[in-house]
């Protein structure tokens, strides 16, 4: 692909996709999911949740157990890394230390027997596109990790993959250039038009850049969709607990999730009663800037405990302490029933 145009988008199946490393060790259980061509789809779970494994058999780097990787219609399952049309941009960015930003962007076509004016040709014009053509000449040690990440995305462009596969690419940067990247990476992605693979554990994370978001958990994925879908309506307790801004509520009507800034708190147990509620206790209270986070002990259970965001506006008009016995109160359309 010429740097300058956007490369056919291409689409990624996983059908039963399995990796075990024994008997009695599955790291990925007969996983299927589709990425549709041009997406951005971020996989993301705890450690140990299959996601890394996951785009290690996609980029060729760990063998499958079982099941099958189909890229642009192609079976790729045994194909060695280089032969199957995705690149990887790893954690670390493993850049070269003793070479330049150029020489590191190049070195793959040099290995691959490119002209030494081509590939310094087509280098220079993928560090222009990353905002580094003034840097070319400095080697890693001398550029900032944004700097060192940028230098390792266009050292993965240059071989012109259908699917970007990143793995966990902001992590080792500090909090404010992390927001930065990560609006970049989803930049360069709509303007390349290439299909992108990124796992995190960093659900803020995934929300920002993901058009499919995939929580996954013991092997397994446990949802894919769109962010919104995912964080709005968790299938799983387990879902709806590790996005966060959810409440497992045990009901009569069967396990529910609730939204925290779904949920009104008062001091007046008669502006809830016509609506769901329950009573607890104040047990914290937290100031976050735009909003306070109330925890509540709820009364006649043993352990429940339930997080209420209000609004900096609702609570300073109703301040609430330590100790006050707090009604809480929601629309039901707000409450959704969990299928495990």
């Amino acid at each position: 692909m010429d740097v300058h145009t956007p490369s056919q988008p291409t689409s990624l199946e996983l059908v039963a996709l399995t990796k075990r490393y024994g008997p009695d060790a599955v790291a990925v259980d007969a996983i299927n999911l589709k990425v549709a061509p041009g997406s951005y789809c971020c996989l993301l779970g705890p450690s140990g949740c299959g996601k890394s494994s996951t785009l290690r058999m996609v980029a060729g780097h760990e063998s499958v157990s079982s099941g099958d990787i189909v890229l642009g219609g192609r079976n790729i399952t045994h194909l060695a890394a280089a032969q199957r049309g995705t690149a990887m941009m790893f954690q670390s960015y493993a850049l070269f230390p003793h070479l330049s930003a150029l020489d590191n962007v190049a070195f793959s076509l040099k290995m691959k027997g490119v002209a030494k004016a081509e590939r310094t040709a087509r280098a220079n014009e993928l560090l222009e596109r990353v905002s580094l053509g003034h840097l070319a000449h400095r080697k890693p040690g001398e550029l900032s990790g944004g700097q060192q990440q940028r230098v390792a995305l266009a050292r993965a462009l240059i071989m012109q993959p259908q699917v970007l596969l990143l793995d966990e690419p902001l992590s080792a940067l500090d909090p404010f250039l992390r927001v930065q990247m990560r609006a970049e990476l989803r930049r360069w992605q709509q303007e390349l038009g290439l299909t992108f693979i990124h796992v995190t554990h960093s659900q803020e994370e995934a929300m920002a850049l993901a058009d499919l978001m995939v929580v996954m958990n013991h092997g397994r994925i446990e949802q894919a969709g769109h962010p919104r879908e995912v964080f709005n309506r968790p299938v799983s307790e387990f879902v709806a607990r590790f996005m966060g801004g959810h409440n497992v509520l045990d009901t009569p009507a069967g396990r529910m999730a609730l939204r925290n800034d779904h949920i009104q708190a008062s001091l007046n147990s008669h502006e809830s009663s016509s609506l769901p509620h329950i009573t607890g206790r104040v047990t914290d209270v937290e100031y976050q800037g735009t909003y306070v986070l109330l925890g509540v002990a709820v009364d006649n259970t043993a352990s429940q405990q339930v997080s209420v965001s209000l609004s900096e506006t609702q609570f300073l008009a109703q301040p609430m302490a330590q100790g006050d016995t707090v009604h809480l109160s929601w629309q039901p359309a707000e409450a959704h029933p969990l299928l495990n």
